[in-house]
């Protein structure tokens, strides 16, 4: 039985796989935004080995959410699955930063970063980041006129860049990518051509399973297949600045 921690698992994606855990025997523990949504899943809370509560959005909410966490015991295995799609116009958070920018890439940056250190990580992403701005430049949209899908793309080639290069700087620890394709999540919406079970199901396997498939370290995943990402991840230079401009914007060095 393995210990698991799942950011934004109280609906599509990430329930999904909570579900599948929990039914395999694993002692999950979930992650939701407000109390609200904690009242909405009680009944997948019930069968849970805990719920944690706090806003990604926020930096002191995702510091407190950190605290919560290593209180109730060292992970297994964390799955980085809570995600903001586009957004219409540069929507901030308290800190100033793009809730997009924070939700996807800063939040699990620090939760990283604070976490006592489980075995696996698994970080989800998209195909999307292929179209990510690999140069770095204005990573926050101070300067640059907002353009919701490029920011969603630059989060996403950021956060693949972190998986991959916690790979290679933690050896002991399996870090992997997963795409789960385009499906029909309130984030991807009702006609998303994927399939939702198929869509979970990489994550859980990479978080839990003892299969040597999935024994792996530094991959990029669909349907439980390796794939090539773009050049920039693979790129040890590349990793290294994604991982001093996070520890910069949050002031937060890896351990």
């Amino acid at each position: 039985m393995a210990r698991i921690f799942i950011t934004g698992s109280t609906q599509g994606l990430g329930r999904g796989a909570a579900e599948s855990l929990i039914e395999g025997g694993h002692a999950v523990v979930l992650h939701a935004r407000d109390r609200s949504r904690v009242e909405a899943v009680a009944g997948l809370a019930d069968r849970a080995a805990g719920v944690v509560v706090g806003d990604l959005a926020s930096r002191e909410e995702t510091l407190a959410l950190a605290e919560q966490v290593n209180a109730l015991g060292r992970m297994d295995a964390v799955i980085y699955n809570a995600g903001v799609y586009t957004e219409s116009e540069r929507s901030g958070t308290p800190e100033g930063h793009p809730r997009v920018l924070a939700v996807n890439l800063l939040a699990p940056y620090l939760l990283t970063a604070l976490l006592e250190r489980p075995d696996r990580l698994v970080y989800l992403t998209s195909g999307l980041h292929r179209g990510g701005d690999p140069s770095l430049r204005d990573v926050e949209w101070t300067a640059r006129r907002w353009n919701p899908m490029q920011a969603y793309s630059d989060s996403k080639l950021y956060l693949t860049a972190l998986a991959f290069g916690l790979a290679r700087r933690w050896p002991g620890v399996r870090s992997n990518a997963v795409d789960p394709g385009w499906v029909p999540t309130r984030m991807g919406g009702p006609n998303a051509p994927g399939d939702l079970q198929t869509g979970h199901e990489t994550q859980a396997w990479l978080a839990a399973s003892d299969d040597p498939e999935a024994a792996v370290s530094g991959g990029y995943w669909f349907h439980r297949s390796r794939r090539e990402p773009a050049a920039p991840v693979s790129d040890e230079r590349f990793q290294e600045a994604v991982l001093a401009e996070l520890a910069r914007l949050t002031g937060v060095e890896l351990p």
